[in-house]
């Protein structure tokens, strides 16, 4: 059982429901929200006062093997101390600096309150278990149906590099199947991409289930379409309170009319794709978002 000081990660492909999630969970009051700081772009990566180190690769891979430089940073993260001065010396526009002042002071305070970190974080997912072994993190790992995945990424016009996985010797050592994926490298088939990359992280997913109690999966479309029990089943894993300020909050957000045409914008300090929902709804329109024909050859590939 989590303790009162534990931190929480949330992790999955991109898209999959980690950003909704995180905020669910921090909705109860009990968690500073902390976005994606191993996402190599800036903004929401690459702020060394949120996180000390610097990332080279999507879906970096951190291990007992490499992490002289990750443990003490995000051990910094989790601990909420925020390293004003690390931030100044890289990131000094306006609009880093609104950033450094919210951040700097939800940490502050949430360290001061004894609040806990809540990592959202899609491109963690390959280090979980890191995260779970070496810092304590309760872990949720977001899973999403592969046609609702695929067809969101090709409504973004997202695809997806192998090599930034493959030119990590650490992660293919820990998880060889990913060797698997080399063929594709250079593919242009986004669909078919996608779709190995969705099978590359379901299996890694279950193994590290398997592999560690901290580690919980979670299927976004059974959140979605009872988010209620969904995430009071969260809650509970995570140690944290359900509240009636918890249960109204998610239950506003998760009611909410989609705002805006777009299905997918950074806006806000915090550059996070959360926007309030009808998540039922969102279910159905998830559905629509590939042919017919492409929702059959999604199936297939995704049944290898």
């Amino acid at each position: 059982m989590a303790s009162t000081m534990t931190p929480v990660l949330v992790t999955g492909l991109p898209r999959s429901g980690t950003s909704w999630t995180g905020k669910m969970l921090a909705a109860g009051g009990e968690l500073v929200y902390v976005n994606e700081p191993l996402n190599p772009q800036h903004p929401p990566g690459q702020c060394p006062g949120v996180l000390n180190a610097q990332v080279t690769h999507r879906f970096q891979y951190i291990c007992p093997d490499n992490d002289e430089t990750w443990l003490p940073a995000f051990a910094d993260t989790v601990a909420l101390r925020y390293r004003f001065l690390a931030e100044l010396r890289r990131n000094r526009s306006p609009y880093d600096l609104a950033r450094m002042v919210r951040y700097g002071t939800a940490f502050t305070l949430g360290r001061l309150t004894g609040r806990r970190a809540l990592l959202d974080d899609p491109f963690a997912l390959f280090s979980a278990g890191w995260f779970a072994e070496r810092l304590g993190c309760r872990v949720v790992i977001l899973l999403r149906d592969p046609v609702s995945f695929v067809g969101s990424w090709q409504r973004l016009g997202w695809t997806i590099y192998f090599h930034e996985l493959l030119e990590q010797p650490l992660l293919i050592r820990d998880h060889p199947h990913l060797e698997e994926l080399r063929p594709l490298v250079g593919c242009q088939d986004r669909v078919a991409k996608a779709v190995a990359l969705w099978r590359a992280a379901r299996t890694v997913a279950a193994a590290l289930a398997a592999r560690h109690p901290g580690i919980l999966l979670a299927r976004y479309e059974d959140l979605a379409a009872d988010p209620l029990r969904g995430f009071r089943r969260l809650y509970d894993w995570s140690g944290l309170t359900w509240t009636t300020r918890a249960e109204e909050r998610i239950s506003r957000a998760c009611t909410a009319a989609a705002t805006g045409a777009g299905g997918f914008a950074w806006s806000g300090l915090s550059r996070t794709a959360y926007r309030p929902m009808d998540s039922r709804r969102a279910l159905t329109a998830a559905a629509g978002r590939l042919t017919p024909e492409e929702v059959h050859r999604v199936r297939d590939l995704a049944s290898r």
